[in-house]
This record gives structure tokens, C-alpha cells and sequence, in this order.
């Protein structure tokens, strides 16, 4: 049986290299399971934080160690080797490892900005080679959380109320920007939250309770993107609920986040022990079903693929839920919710890898000149 060549592609120039790292070492160790090392072979790719694509060693040793390497800057490639860990192949920006052209199929582990949000999948689309997850609109609309919102309205899915805010807008003459936070405090009130659009991983956000807090996040999330959305805080249980397929997606079941944290914050959300995650969420069957059926609607309103990780608010005084946000590459580390969801629906780690990457190639044979 011939191995199909997994290209693991990761690390990445967004705030979220660490993470990928995680991610890819975790997908890394899936894919050298009993079942799954008869069908694949590793192809590691590592993109250094500059940007900087490298085969080889080097990806091998970021696997190993989960830290990331810069290596110094080199124009002159390696001699090629068909072997995944020939020497470390180092070249400019702009030019890819020979070792590109020998997968079969792509698994795209890169969170953030230049990973998730369709610049990566419209690569790897001229490329012409099926790869994990959604492509280019799917990805660019799961990234905007201003578009995405947008979206979500059009399908009916129910929101927080919100307000979309531009860079010039906060970095403005000083008699613009108190006008803008007189508005957001008469529409939002306090608590609010404070988001640049186009970050994961609650990377810029602020949960913020006066004047004074909220102009300091709408500084610093201008510094992060120039799209801010600022949404009105609820009192709400976060829960999640993960989707896997292409034209006929499944819901797995629905879990819960608790922490002590303000929100579920960066180091939350990475760190083992700093939140709790309740799989499956002990809710009411009732909300359970909409929360599942509200993921399938938002997963197709946004043309996902592969898979989808759908946020939610329940406000249990009312029985109220609102969509938060849907997050088409999720991450994979040992804390992340998202293969936790599906291992409690009876797929497991190893499953799960496997599945993806089969429904990348579904998703290809149908179109292989497409998304």
C-alpha cells in the first residue's frame, strides 16, 4: 500500500506560532498511530517567524522540542533528499522547499493571521494539491469577526448587540474619539468587550468596565488590526460545539468552559489547569439540540469545510442563545476543546486526524481546480 505524503505545515508569522507548534505536534504524534502509519508519511514544513518556509531537520527538531528556531538567513538550498529529514533546506521568503512538490496532501496547522484566514488556502488552492479545512471564503469569513457577524444576521442566527469600528476612526482628532466612546457606552454599556477583527486566540482583547479602560483597549486594539469590533458583555455560560464534514456536516456534542479569569483569555485558554472544560456541558437537551443545530447553520453560512469549532453564549435567566464566533481551524493541543468535543462523540484523536484528512480529499476529488 502506498503511503499518501501528509504535507504538516506550521509555526507561522501571526501571534499564534507557539500554538501551531502545539498543534502540529499533537496532529504529528495522531498521524504515527497504529492505524494511521500504514496510510501516511509525515512530511514536516516549518515557517519560521519571518516568514521563511524550511524542510528537513529543522521542522523535525520543532516537532521534538515543541520550541520554536529561527535559523540565519540563507539563500542557498540544501541538496535535495527525498528523505523527511534530509538536511535543513533554508531559503528566501519567497521561495518554497523542493519537498513541496512531493505531498499529496496538505494539513494547513496554522492559527491566526497568515494561517486561517484564506491566505494560506488560496496557496495551497494554486497549488492545485486537496488540504485540510475550509478554503478561501470559508477561512477569510471564519477570520473578520465583523464580516462573519454579518453573516451570521443574514442567516438569522441570533447576537449580542455590537458595534464595528475602524483604526482612524479610534486614532482620530481629539474631538472625534470621545464622540465614539459616548456611543459605545450609550449602545453597549459596561461591561464591553474590546476585539481587533482579524485575531484568534483572544489575542488584543480587553474586557473592559469605564471610560477610562475603554479607551486604553481601543488604543491597544487598533495597534493589532484596523478593523475593532467592541461587543456588549451578557452574563452567560460559554459553551462549544465542534462540526466535522463538508456538504453534510455532524455536531458533536456540546461542552463547557468555566475559569476563574476575567474571560477566557490567552493563558486560559493555553495553560493545563487554568480552566475547566465540561464535555458534555450539563444543559438542558432542549439547548443542547440548538446549539447543535445553531453550529450546522453558522458552519454553512460561512461555506466551512472539513471542520469548525462554534462558540455560544447561554443566558440561563432567560434561556437565551447567542452565537459568539466560529473558529474554521481550532486548535489541536492537549487542552483544546475541539478534538476533546469529538473524542466524547466517540471519535478519537487518531479518528479524528484521519477523517480530516479524508474529507479534504472528498472535498478536492469534487472540484480539484477549486476550493
Amino acid at each position: 500500500m502506498t503511503k499518501l505524503r501528509v504535507g504538516l505545515l506550521f509555526g507561522g508569522r501571526s501571534g499564534e506560532h507557539e500554538v501551531s507548534i502545539s498543534s502540529a505536534r499533537a496532529i504529528a504524534s495522531a498521524l504515527s498511530a497504529d492505524q494511521n502509519t500504514a496510510k501516511y508519511e509525515i512530511l514536516p514544513f516549518y515557517i519560521q517567524k519571518d516568514g521563511r518556509w524550511l524542510a528537513g531537520d529543522t521542522p523535525q527538531q520543532v516537532l521534538k522540542s515543541g520550541t520554536p528556531q529561527q535559523l540565519p538567513d540563507s539563500t542557498t538550498p540544501s541538496t535535495h533528499s527525498e528523505s523527511s529529514v534530509a538536511k535543513t533546506q533554508t531559503l528566501s521568503r519567497w521561495q518554497s522547499p523542493s519537498q513541496v512538490a512531493e505531498v499529496d496532501v496538505w494539513f494547513p496547522i496554522l492559527h491566526g493571521p497568515n494561517g486561517e484566514d484564506g491566505t494560506i488556502q488560496g496557496l495551497l488552492t494554486l497549488m492545485q494539491v486537496p488540504f485540510v479545512g475550509s478554503g478561501v471564503l470559508g477561512s477569510a469569513l471564519g477570520m473578520d469577526k465583523i464580516v462573519m457577524k454579518t453573516v451570521f444576521a443574514q442567516a438569522g442566527l441570533p447576537q449580542v448587540k455590537y458595534k464595528a469600528l475602524n483604526r482612524g476612526q479610534i486614532w482620530s482628532n481629539p474631538c472625534v474619539f470621545p464622540k465614539l466612546c459616548d456611543e459605545i457606552e450609550a449602545t453597549l454599556g459596561y461591561p464591553c468587550f474590546v476585539k481587533p477583527a482579524n485575531l484568534g486566540s483572544s489575542v488584543g482583547i480587553a474586557k473592559v468596565r469605564s471610560r477610562q479602560e475603554l479607551e486604553a483597549a481601543l488604543d491597544n486594539a487598533a495597534s493589532y488590526d484596523r478593523k475593532i469590533i467592541v461587543e456588549a458583555g451578557v452574563v452567560a455560560r460559554e459553551l462549544e460545539c465542534a462540526v466535522l464534514g463538508n456538504d453534510s456536516p455532524k455536531a458533536s456534542v456540546v461542552g463547557e468552559i468555566t475559569y476563574n479569569a476575567e474571560f477566557y483569555d490567552y493563558e486560559t485558554k493555553y495553560t493545563e489547569g487554568k480552566a475547566d472544560l465540561l464535555i458534555p456541558a450539563p444543559v438542558p437537551e432542549a439547548v443542547t439540540r440548538q446549539i447543535q443545530e445553531m453550529a450546522l447553520q453558522a458552519f454553512a453560512a460561512v461555506d466551512a469545510a472539513g471542520l469548525a469549532r462554534v462558540d455560544f453564549f447561554y443566558v440561563e435567566a432567560t434561556g437565551e442563545v447567542f452565537i459568539n464566533e466560529i473558529n474554521t481551524f481550532p486548535g489541536f493541543t492537549a487542552t483544546s476543546m475541539y478534538p476533546l468535543l469529538w473524542a466524547h462523540s466517540g471519535v478519537s484523536f487518531a479518528e479524528l486526524v484521519d477523517k480530516l484528512i479524508q474529507l479534504a480529499l472528498e472535498r478536492h476529488s469534487a472540484f480539484p481546480t477549486r476550493e
